[in-house]
């Protein structure tokens, strides 16, 4: 039967208060090779956790951090509709957009989707919502790219004819994926904090 992380703490806790004792030698020739290896093993195998829920936490956060640059970045592109500013000023807001929208994206894709496109998530909790969510967040990526395709390197007036029209899109799309994708991030955000929730 494996040691719970419980049962570990108390084993190192145990083995610590040894090293003070007059009788550790004689302690330590009881405790075999193997036991000492487990212990090991099961040090590395909490570190490694610990690391991954870490990187996780660090990853959600960015994700959020670039979903609101997007959301702001949209919204200033969004405003110059209604005001008289010179084509450079629109060309220039929709490039740094565009390449806000793409980091957002490949940062959620690569760091956070692919994973259960993958068929690598076990969490089981984090599949049930991904399998729901997922279509939506897929259909939304795939509206972001056609937009990036379409606008990046417009460099021109006549290029940026159905650019309001398309942003709109962008805005409704960006509304439907955030409904889901916040449900997925709070599910994989419960798992880090209750990991027994899968077991």
């Amino acid at each position: 039967m494996p040691f719970t992380e419980g049962q570990f703490i108390s084993i190192i806790r145990a083995v610590e208060l040894l090293e003070f004792s007059p009788t550790a030698a004689q302690v330590r020739k009881k405790v075999s090779e193997s036991q000492i290896d487990k212990i090991a093993q099961i040090a590395e195998r909490i570190s490694a956790e610990d690391n991954r829920r870490t990187r996780q936490t660090h990853t959600i956060n960015s994700l959020l951090q670039e979903r609101q640059q997007v959301l702001v970045s949209m919204c200033e592109l969004a405003e110059l509709e209604a005001r008289d500013v010179k084509t450079e000023t629109v060309l220039h807001n929709l490039q740094n957009f565009n390449q806000q929208l793409m980091d957002y994206t490949a940062l959620g894709h690569f760091e956070i989707y692919e994973r259960i496109v993958d068929g690598k998530e076990r969490r089981g909790n984090i599949k049930k919502v991904a399998d729901r969510v997922y279509p939506q967040i897929s259909k939304s990526t795939q509206t972001f790219v056609d937009f990036n395709d379409k606008y990046d390197g417009a460099d021109e007036q006549e290029s940026l004819t159905d650019l309001y029209r398309d942003l709109s899109s962008i805005g409704e799309a960006m509304a439907e994926r955030i409904e889901s994708e916040d449900m997925l991030l709070r599910e994989i955000s419960d798992n880090l904090e209750s990991p027994s929730k899968n077991l």
